[in-house]
């Protein structure tokens, strides 16, 4: 039902100081060691999906830096090294460069003008919708689109107001169909979508993953799952709490490089 085929995955493991990282969650300090193990069944669930994962060792430098999706962005032609937003995870995005010249002989750079997370890039087929937030601003976005253009895709930006990222209040999981909360249910930017609506409870659950024709979602969201399930997706479901209070979803956790 979903074709999004993943071939490559990188992840980094998170590091000691993991709890230390930028939340509002409100959800308390994080286990590091649940966190760990929950992180383990991440990737097992990537390989069984079919995915070769690369794991990168923690960098103890950047409390953040296991959610890697912020720091790039990839597709099938190149890949983009982004200018996070926060002061604290400036200079993570280098770190992934030597990773991802394991897959790419194109890697792209926004330069120190650009704020910009991966987690506000919403792809949608050859169209790439990007939030402007608290992380990502319009620099970053012209940026990010010029680059974009070069290669062949489309851009547009989408204002984000109530949520950290706008992956965090929509997801794209193909067939036409967004999975979304919030300000972004009754969107007009998104109007022409089929929306699987998510309610304010279960907002975290938004933010979910296709992958190999399966759909990733957290676990623990009775209402969000049985939409899902009824509109006809094969779900598996992902431990996340430790990465919750941390204000981390599950594509937060991964660069997905689809095939050619």
């Amino acid at each position: 039902m979903i074709k999004n085929v993943i071939e490559n995955v990188i992840v980094r493991r998170p590091c000691k100081n993991f709890a230390e990282g930028i939340t509002a969650s409100g959800l308390g300090k994080p286990d590091y060691e649940l966190a760990l193990r929950q992180h383990d069944g991440y990737i097992e669930i990537f390989r069984k999906c079919g995915c070769n994962v690369m794991v990168l060792n923690a960098d103890e430098r950047y409390p953040d830096s296991t959610f890697v999706e912020d720091v790039a962005i990839v597709t099938e032609k190149c890949a983009i090294l982004t200018k996070p937003g926060a002061d604290s995870r400036r200079g993570e995005e280098l770190e992934i460069a030597d990773a991802l010249k394991n897959f790419y002989d194109k890697i792209e750079y926004l330069t120190d003008d650009a704020c910009l997370d991966g987690g506000d890039i919403l792809r949608v087929e050859n169209h790439f919708y990007i939030g402007l937030s608290a992380r990502t601003d319009s620099e970053g976005a012209g940026q990010l689109t010029r680059v974009l253009n070069k290669y062949g895709y489309t851009a547009s930006t989408v204002p984000v107001k109530q949520f950290l990222h706008l992956k965090t209040g929509v997801v794209y999981i193909g067939n036409n169909t967004l999975v979304a909360a919030g300000e972004f249910l009754d969107n007009t930017i998104f109007k022409d979508f089929n929306i699987i609506r998510v309610d304010e409870d279960e907002a975290y659950a938004v933010n979910c993953i296709t992958v190999n024709g399966f759909l990733m979602i957290p676990k623990g969201f009775k209402k969000t799952k049985k939409a899902l399930l009824d509109s006809g997706y094969e779900i598996i479901e992902v431990e996340m709490s430790e990465f919750e209070k941390m204000d981390g979803g599950l594509t937060c956790l991964s660069l997905r490089i689809p095939g050619i």
